[in-house]
């Protein structure tokens, strides 16, 4: 595509028109991904309650979403008067462009990605860890106190949890021997047992897998860890002041983000766009197919927790970041290492 633009257009303008079109190629279906994960995230919950969920905007409410969209879209953007108005209007910007960029490095497909860079997974490490700023910025900016409390306790917890998502890599990454994305889904070819296709198989990474799973629900501050818009404390934490569409842009980057670590979920233990089982016939589904399948089980376990398992209490979201899964993780990144050197490297 590259090529074919910059013969008509010239190199420069040729590669900006080019990788403009992959970018919207991948930003325009993730938030249309997000209207329709929040429909089934909703129909998730009211199954498990026994309710019926949105069902009358369009055939069995699938247009609710949208309805919602438009609701925002046209409400008065209310600005408080005591605000940092500069600020106030930034935070939700950053947290929603924030969300977009993790994605220029996802494989989708065996050549299917915006930038397959070698430093892929500390890529995404350093853009995700700049989400936080939103959330802090919106919490001071709003200049009120419980936007506040939200906004230190997100900074806690996001630091928290990054630190053992950091060393849980590490094990993905001392496996693999790269920090690139396709070479780690593809070192997963074959890896149990000679055909099934997930680090999830190894003894030595399944639990990590798990851990990864936990750390990304605190992460994206889903239940039982969202405790930076807990109801019955903070009102709606740093969202409080919020409305219109700098409110929507919040969410948009807050779902965004939960479809982030779900693919990461798939990406880094269970094959990415790679089919379960090396079985020639399953290679005629595209592997984009795969890797959305994969995505929406992930979504589901997201989902299915936030309806079932109660909030934490802040002490216990510390006490599980800090005291449980920092040294398992770390204990597990010399298990890892250890058992590669005697084993791969032979030393």
């Amino acid at each position: 595509m590259t090529e074919f633009f910059q013969s008509a257009l010239g190199t420069g303008w040729g590669w900006f028109v080019a990788n403009l079109i992959l970018i919207l190629l991948i930003a325009l279906p993730v938030m249309l991904s997000v209207a329709i994960v929040i429909y089934f995230d909703r129909k998730i919950w009211a199954a498990m309650a026994l309710r019926r969920g949105p069902n009358v905007v369009g055939p069995f409410g699938i247009l609710q979403s949208f309805a919602d969209a438009a609701k925002v879209f046209l409400q008065e953007t209310i600005i408080p008067s005591s605000a940092n108005k500069g600020l106030f209007l930034l935070a939700p910007i950053i947290t929603f462009t924030v969300a977009l960029l993790s994605w220029a490095v996802i494989p989708f497909d065996q050549d299917m990605v915006l930038a397959d860079i070698n430093v892929g997974l500390l890529y995404i490490l350093a853009v995700s860890s700049l989400g936080v700023y939103g959330v802090v910025i919106a919490g001071w900016a709003s200049n009120s106190k419980y936007p506040f409390f939200s906004a230190l306790r997100a900074s806690a917890q996001m630091i928290s949890y990054e630190v053992s998502i950091g060393f849980i890599i590490v094990t993905v990454v001392l496996w693999t021997g790269s920090f690139n994305l396709n070479a780690i889904v593809e070192a997963q070819r074959g890896h149990g047992l000679g055909f099934i296709n997930w680090y999830g198989f190894n003894l030595l990474l399944y639990p990590m897998a798990v851990m990864f799973l936990i750390s990304s629900l605190a992460e994206t501050a889903r239940a039982p860890f969202d405790l930076t818009e807990a109801e019955s404390e903070l009102v709606a934490g740093y969202q409080t002041e919020y409305s219109s569409m700098a409110f929507a842009l919040f969410w948009l980057g807050e779902y965004a983000n939960v479809l982030l670590m779900c693919t990461l979920n798939a990406v880094l233990f269970w094959g990415g766009w790679l089919p379960p089982f090396e079985w020639e016939p399953l290679y005629a589904v595209p592997g984009i197919v795969w890797l959305i399948i994969k995505i929406s089980a992930f979504f589901f376990i997201f989902s299915w927790v936030k309806a079932t398992v109660p909030r934490y209490r802040y002490d216990q979201l510390m006490r599980l970041g800090w005291k449980v899964f920092l040294p398992i993780s770390l204990l597990w990144i010399f298990l890892v290492s250890g058992y590669l050197m005697l084993t791969k490297y032979g030393v």
